[in-house]
């Protein structure tokens, strides 16, 4: 990994590395407005708990790149955050972050979730293409009505971790105990279950310029519908944001309908084991029907 205090030449700008725990909240606020990202200063604060990351910076201080890395467990990592001030982005910048990430993760199979814009960067990197994921999302327009399902719908509380990271392993592929009880700690939850037993789970949580839900982990459309419709009803007349990998079917007409248009699209892919590799195969088995962010996966 970069040391702290190491230094690179981007034409014509000195930059230095730094850790990202130790940056400036607002100057990491300003960095992704710059490129468009909705993180407020407490997303940035949010992520800085739950994984590591550097900044470069040009010599009078000024924050000009960041990447930032989150192990999931001992053996699965995620890459996010992976900004370049605008003036920079051609200059190699990215590449030099991504290298600093590469090396602290060796080792470690990986996951990223990539714009259009570094989809080449991350290609370079040996980094495979899985599947785009939907970036739904809008005011909430058209709220879905209650409905009955099988099973018993309810909020979550504290005595649910256990569960929710359970299921939630059986979707992601591994335990991730501690970005789990995090994002339990920061979300309201609804939770779908049968004869005592969660089925089904969608949290939600302040992000960017709203809500955002996820992630959402059901076995079918229906059970997703389930727990996913409380949060938009919660929601309604106000602004929600939800990321899928779910284009079509009955789940993804329900998120589309309630007012939440696709606004963009970034492509999941993988460095080492691939998604597939993380599933059972199985008909039944739990999936993920949103991310938590698209940083985290």
């Amino acid at each position: 990994m970069l040391k702290p205090g190491e230094r690179n030449q981007i034409d014509a700008f000195a930059m230095q590395i730094g850790d990202v725990a130790a940056a400036d909240l607002k100057q990491l606020h300003a960095l992704s407005i710059s490129v468009g990202w909705p993180h407020r200063a407490e997303d940035w604060q949010f992520l800085r708990e739950v994984g590591k990351g550097v900044v470069a910076t040009d010599d009078i201080g000024r924050i000009m790149s960041s990447a930032m890395w989150f192990r999931q467990s001992p053996a699965l990592a995620t890459i996010g955050m992976v900004i370049t001030s605008p003036r920079l982005q051609t200059q190699g910048t990215g590449l030099w972050l991504m290298e600093s990430a590469l090396q602290d993760l060796e080792g470690v199979d990986l996951r990223l979730n990539a714009t259009r814009a570094a989809q080449r960067l991350y290609l370079s990197l040996d980094f495979m293409p899985e599947k785009k994921v939907y970036q739904c999302q809008g005011i909430v327009t058209d709220a879905p009505s209650e409905q009955d399902f099988s099973g018993d719908l309810r909020v979550l509380g504290p005595d649910d971790l256990a569960a929710v990271t359970a299921l939630d392993a059986a979707a992601f592929g591994v335990v991730r105990a501690g970005v789990i009880e995090k994002l339990m700690a920061h979300s309201r939850g609804y939770g779908l279950f049968r004869d005592d037993v969660l089925k089904a789970f969608a949290l939600c949580r302040r992000f960017g310029r709203g809500h955002v839900v996820g992630p959402i982990v059901a076995s079918d459309d229906e059970e997703a519908i389930a727990v996913v419709s409380p949060h938009i009803r919660d929601h309604e007349g106000r602004f929600l944001r939800l990321d899928t990998h779910f284009e079509t079917g009955d789940f993804a007409l329900l998120v589309v309908r309630s007012g939440l248009a696709v606004y963009d699209t970034v492509l999941t892919m993988s460095r080492g084991k691939r998604l597939a590799d993380f599933t059972t195969g199985e008909a039944s088995a739990p999936m993920t029907y949103s991310l938590a962010s698209q940083t985290l996966g």
